[in-house]
C-alpha cells in the first residue's frame, strides 16, 4: 500500500492541529462554566452559552458532556503537573525542593482553587461512574509521580508506598483549597508554612 503523499500528510496535520486548537478553546470556556456550577449542575447548554457556540458545534467536537468534561479535566490537570514539574526541575537540594514544591502548591491553590474544585468533583463522581475512572487513574498516576520526583530531587529514594505520601499531601491540599473557597482563607505565608512542615516530614 502506498504511503500518503507528503502534501496530504501536511494538510491532514494542519487540519488536526486546527481541530485540536478549537477543542482547547471550547474546553477553556467550558471550564469557566464547570468550575462555577460543578459537574452535576452544568449541562451542555450551559457550556454552549459560555462558549458562544451552538449545541451542534459542541457535539461536532465532543461526543457528549462526559467526553467534554474528561477533556477539560485532562487539560487543566496536565498544566498543573507541568507547572509543579518545572518548579521541581529548577530546585537543587532538599531545602530548595521543599521551598519550590511548597510555593508551587500554594500558587495553584490561590490562583486556581475554583478549577481544582472541579477535579475533586470529578474524582468523587468516579466512585459512582466508571466512565471517569480511567482519566482519574491517569491523572493520579501523574500526581504520584510528582511526589516520587520530589523524593529523588531531595536526595532520597521514593518509598515503596509513595502513594500514601501522595494521599497525605493531597488531603492537605484539598483541605486548604476548600478553605480558600470559604471564609477561612489562609494567607500565602500560612499556606506555605503548612506545606513546608508537611514536606519536611516526608522529605
Amino acid at each position: 500500500m502506498n504511503e500518503m503523499p507528503a502534501k496530504l500528510k501536511a494538510r491532514a496535520a494542519r487540519k488536526n492541529a486546527k481541530r485540536d486548537e478549537k477543542k482547547r478553546q471550547i474546553a477553556t470556556s467550558a471550564i469557566e462554566a464547570l468550575k462555577e456550577l460543578g459537574y452535576a449542575n452544568t449541562s451542555l447548554r450551559d457550556i454552549a452559552e459560555k462558549s458562544d457556540l451552538s449545541l451542534g458545534m459542541l457535539h461536532y467536537y465532543f461526543e457528549d458532556r462526559t467526553d467534554l468534561i474528561i477533556y477539560c479535566v485532562q487539560l487543566y490537570k496536565q498544566e498543573f503537573v507541568r507547572n509543579i514539574t518545572d518548579a521541581l526541575k529548577k530546585a537543587q537540594g532538599r531545602e530548595r525542593v521543599i521551598d519550590a514544591f511548597s510555593e508551587a502548591l500554594v500558587t495553584s491553590i490561590v490562583d486556581d482553587n475554583m478549577t481544582h474544585r472541579l477535579w475533586y468533583d470529578i474524582r468523587t463522581q468516579a466512585m459512582f461512574d466508571a466512565t471517569f475512572r480511567p482519566v482519574v487513574a491517569e491523572i493520579e498516576g501523574m500526581l504520584i509521580e510528582i511526589v516520587a520526583t520530589a523524593f529523588k530531587k531531595a536526595g532520597h529514594d521514593a518509598p515503596e508506598n509513595v502513594e500514601i505520601s501522595y494521599a497525605l499531601l493531597d488531603g492537605a491540599f484539598r483541605f486548604l483549597m476548600q478553605n480558600q473557597i470559604g471564609k477561612d482563607q489562609g494567607s500565602r505565608e500560612e499556606l506555605t508554612a503548612t506545606f513546608r512542615a508537611l514536606l519536611t516530614r516526608f522529605l
